[in-house]
């Protein structure tokens, strides 16, 4: 095998386009900007979104909704995953429940009541639904929230 038989082959290759120049290479003169206009001017062009002084459409549409900025948004577990991950368990804190891999790590966890428990366990979390207190304090365990 030598170079020239490699693939792909010199001919196949997209040549790079020498703009501006002279005429013989097809984009000599104004280099394929056209004549004049905001376009053809070092820089030029216009930003995204602008539509030649139209209403643009970002600001035609309407706003919707509300985002707030206060919201926690908490990483679920279920307790049928702690019963899989953790089947010995007396207590789990929140470095246990980082560490089996069921949510991100340092965002705010929160326990929910999908799922049985197997034996008393005492589980730290931010915070537990009603019905997963319930099913781990007939379990025999302890749910201790760290939020209110």
């Amino acid at each position: 095998m030598n170079l020239h038989e490699l693939y792909p082959y010199p001919e196949q290759r997209a040549q790079r386009k020498r703009v501006g120049r002279g005429s013989a290479t097809g984009q000599g003169c104004t280099s394929g900007k056209g004549n004049k206009g905001q376009n053809a001017r070092s820089g030029g062009g216009v930003r995204p979104g602008f539509e030649g002084g139209q209403m643009p459409l970002q600001r035609r549409l309407p706003k919707r909704g509300f985002k707030n900025p206060f919201r926690v948004k908490y990483q679920t577990i279920n307790l049928y995953q702690i019963s899989r991950h953790f089947p010995e368990a007396t207590e789990l804190t929140l470095d246990d429940l980082y560490t089996c891999s069921c949510c991100n790590k340092n965002a705010p966890i929160k326990i929910l009541a999908d799922g049985e428990l197997s034996g008393p366990v005492t589980i730290t979390a931010h915070a537990f639904s009603k019905k997963a207190a319930e099913k781990i304090t007939q379990a025999g365990g302890k749910a201790t929230a760290l939020e209110g």
